[in-house]
């Protein structure tokens, strides 16, 4: 069994971008390095929207990656740098990474909103935005 973890967030102004793409890039070495990681991806949207998708071994091998290292410390400030964020685990029989546009489809089916300080509309009314590239 494996579980996998699909992010999207759409930063809101290009002043932000700096700092998460430095941060995006020390959490792309936390994730291949962290114990349990299983495989992990990164995909660039239009519109500065950032996906992520990684496998892991068990919930508390990603709950571990989360809550250490530099993923801890961009947590603080993606409320105020994105407009957008959403986040979904499931649980499969392998490790294998979904195709992008079938997590894409997935998490607006079953994705959770992460409260942002300054939600497009889309999020405001309670919707993920598909995949545009």
């Amino acid at each position: 069994m494996a579980i996998i973890s699909v992010t999207r967030l759409r930063v809101r102004s290009w002043r932000f971008l700096p700092d998460f793409l430095l941060h995006s890039v020390r959490i792309t070495r936390q994730t291949r390095a962290a114990p349990g990681n299983m495989g992990a991806e990164v995909f660039r949207d239009a519109g500065m929207t950032f996906w992520t998708k990684s496998a892991w071994r068990d919930e508390a091998s990603m709950r571990a990656f989360v809550t250490s290292g530099a993923h801890k410390a961009i947590m603080p400030h993606l409320h105020r740098w994105c407009s957008e964020a959403s986040v979904l685990h499931w649980e499969q029989e392998t490790a294998r990474l979904p195709f992008w546009q079938d997590a894409g489809r997935r998490m607006q089916r079953d994705g959770r909103l992460i409260d942002v300080k300054r939600p497009s509309d889309a999020h405001a009314a309670g919707r993920i935005p598909p995949m545009k590239n």
